[in-house]
């Protein structure tokens, strides 16, 4: 497949404390690929080099096989960003947003008006068109980025956090627009630490924590190689736990303490689940692994600011 967006070796440092630690990745056209992890993981970071905002340490990332170090202002005509603020115009309605940022690329005014209107009419902002941003609810911004994104009809998409403090109804019209775009052949890159939207939205995920990508691959292939397909908690102290350890010797699984909580990891859930009533009775969650299970495993469960 084409390749769309690559980096390799990539560094960047602040003050000489590595941000992000010599990584390489690939995305391919028609793909969203997503970065997952928590805060300070170093994606943003990592976003902001493959836009040309923030300079690179070491390393190289092409975009459309140019060098974004060397070609910064081609690049930036070749794709669309949804950042992680709202960085809209307070004082201009949304429709005079959309027309100031289609100056930007040279868009003559007549084609950009009916840009802006198709836009509009795909976000679902049509009826807000005169309305100032200020007067907007926070669904209703992100979606407006997501109509400035295209306003230069990009063949590639950077999503950072698109759909950050959104309540789920206004995240899943923006999931539902998301997909529509890539639908139609749309690149995207993605970064986000809601386990959900990585699933609804990526064909491929990096996991990435203190700077490094430290996992690869589909949802479903990280999960299945991380975790399995089924996990069981199971609430008890700690003698409790090693009771319910040691008769599950039998079994194939791996486990995970947390707390008040044990984690079990497998592929025969529903044998483990049967043996475990049968040596005690406790408080037994069975359900399908997740994204989370795979971050949490990966990433730890303790804090990360």
């Amino acid at each position: 497949m084409d390749v769309v967006v690559e980096a390799r070796n990539l560094v960047k440092e602040y003050n000489s404390h590595r941000v992000v630690k010599g990584i390489n990745f690939s995305v391919c056209k028609g793909e969203c690929f997503g970065f997952l992890g928590p805060n300070g993981a170093g994606k943003t970071t990592t976003m902001s080099m493959i836009i040309c905002y923030t300079p690179i340490t070491k390393g190289n990332v092409t975009v459309f096989g140019l060098d974004v170090g060397r070609y910064p202002k081609k690049v930036k005509q070749k794709i669309g960003v949804i950042p992680q603020e709202t960085n809209l115009d307070p004082d201009l309605t949304v429709f005079e947003n959309l027309m100031v940022y289609a100056r930007y690329f040279n868009i003559p005014k007549k084609v950009a008006r009916n840009r802006v209107k198709e836009l509009l009419s795909f976000v679902q902002l049509s009826d807000k068109r005169d309305e100032v941003i200020l007067r907007l609810s926070g669904g209703m911004k992100r979606r407006l980025l997501i109509a400035r994104s295209l306003i230069n009809d990009p063949e590639l998409i950077i999503l950072d956090e698109p759909t950050i403090g959104l309540d789920p109804q206004a995240r899943h019209l923006i999931w539902q627009k998301l997909r529509q775009l890539k639908a139609h052949g749309t690149t995207m890159v993605l970064s986000t630490h809601y386990m959900e939207e990585a699933a609804q939205l990526c064909d491929r995920l990096a996991i990435m924590d203190q700077g490094q990508i430290i996992a690869e691959g589909s949802p479903n292939h990280l999960i299945t190689e991380f975790v399995g397909t089924e996990v069981i908690e199971i609430r008890s102290d700690g003698q409790e736990s090693n009771y319910i350890l040691d008769s599950l010797k039998e079994h194939q699984f791996s486990f995970e303490r947390a707390a008040d909580t044990l984690f079990l990891y497998s592929r025969e859930g529903g044998r483990l689940v049967q043996k475990i009533k049968e040596v005690k009775d406790e408080r037994i969650i069975y359900r399908p692994a997740t994204l989370e299970d795979v971050f949490l495993k990966l990433t730890g469960r303790e804090l990360k600011e």
